[in-house]
């Protein structure tokens, strides 16, 4: 059904019901996540704004090549979405979205990072809104509260057409946000 119904659409319906209350329905934003759903390319050079990552030779091949930059599926017959970050490339990452309990209280997401950890996350139901979804990490684990250099927040983007998207992987290290992170911008193909 998401499919037939346009993003911009989707997310107006989302949010309606939640944009006079304090924070979001983790349902609601689950969703957002869902409607993500599909392939997305590296948008061209011109376009990486406010980063660098894409210079990273890994990723680079894959500009102006209408190659995968990042994938969206849901998996486990709807109980998860999994994120498919820079597939083919030595930077290649993956991050699985689901509800943390049987009543969907709370979104977590589990980052499988090539720095060779695994950052646990809650969706910030607080800051998220119609076009930013942000998961912060889950400070109940001993990552997120380590010197360890961690991603320690995920920032989705998304423009209103629904056709452009920015992801951050905000890193720390000594238990403070680090200067280079991980920032690209992708578009839906």
């Amino acid at each position: 059904m998401f499919k037939k119904i346009t993003f911009s659409l989707l997310l107006t319906s989302l949010f309606s019901s939640t944009l006079l209350s304090d924070e979001l329905d983790p349902f609601d934003l689950y969703e957002w996540v869902e409607a993500l759903e599909g392939k997305w390319v590296l948008s061209p050079a011109s376009a990486q704004l406010g980063t660098d990552s894409y210079r990273h030779k890994a990723v680079f091949p894959l500009l102006d090549t209408n190659k995968t930059g990042i994938f969206f599926k849901n998996i486990g017959n709807n109980s998860a979405i999994q994120e498919d970050l820079l597939p083919n490339t030595a930077k290649q990452m993956v991050t699985m979205y689901h509800c943390k309990d049987m009543e969907c209280n709370k979104i977590k997401a589990t980052h499988y990072c090539v720095k060779m950890n695994q950052p646990e996350f809650i969706a910030d139901l607080v800051h998220s809104t119609e076009n930013r979804i942000i998961f912060d990490c889950d400070m109940s684990t001993e990552l997120c509260n380590s010197d360890e250099d961690h991603v320690h927040q995920i920032i989705h983007e998304i423009t209103n057409d629904g056709k452009h998207l920015k992801s951050s992987y905000l890193s720390w290290q000594d238990k403070k946000p680090k200067k280079n992170s991980s920032i690209y911008h992708f578009d839906r193909e």
